[in-house]
């Protein structure tokens, strides 16, 4: 389980072929303190470290995550925003995320307003049911609050320190994000569902 809040701005470093890819990042993260086997949300998809070294680790990506995630279309350079698993005692800061990537959303506009950006951005149809206005989701592992929603669009604003501290901040129109909708909204969807 994730919170949503970024702790590092990293970069992936290089993909290897080996069983499905091993992508290896680099980060700021103290190398020493992450065991193999644990888990890393890598711009909103929990990874497992499978090896490391000072300033870096490597984490497996199935066909799987690279078909149903951006994290195909990443190459040598692309920026990641890293965060740790929670530990029992931790600050919940943003919500409740589980790392498990629903769909890809869309950026359709970007523009300033007064002193943060506001973004709007299109889910996949299947998933826009599940955003709600002051509801949250996750998007390439961020904890947002969605300001409105009208039909699959949704708008998002991010604080100049969001903007700067993770890959948010550089995303343009046309460009895709890892979109992770509230657990709470996807129980509830499915205990209405079963009243039928």
């Amino acid at each position: 389980m994730f919170t949503g809040i970024v702790t590092d701005l990293g970069s992936l470093r290089a993909i290897e072929q080996q069983a499905d890819a091993r992508f290896l990042f680099d980060t700021g993260y103290e190398t020493g303190e992450i065991a193999i086997g644990a888990s890393i949300a890598c711009s909103g998809a929990c990874l497992t470290v499978v090896d490391k070294g000072d300033g870096w680790f490597a984490a497996d990506v199935s066909g799987e995550t690279l078909s149903k995630t951006t994290l195909g279309g990443w190459q040598a350079g692309t920026p990641v925003n890293f965060e740790r698993a929670l530990r029992l005692g931790d600050e919940l800061g943003g919500h409740l995320v589980s790392g498990h990537v629903d769909g890809v959303a869309a950026v359709v506009a970007r523009q300033a307003e007064q002193g943060s950006l506001r973004f709007t951005f299109e889910a996949p149809a299947e998933l826009a049911k599940f955003i709600a206005p002051k509801g949250s989701v996750a998007l390439d592992g961020v904890s947002l609050t969605v300001n409105e929603v009208d039909g699959r669009r949704f708008g998002i604003n991010l604080i100049p320190h969001t903007a700067e501290a993770t890959t948010l901040g550089g995303k343009q129109p046309g460009d895709r994000v890892n979109l992770e909708i509230d657990q709470l909204a996807r129980y509830v969807q499915r205990l209405l569902d079963g009243r039928h």
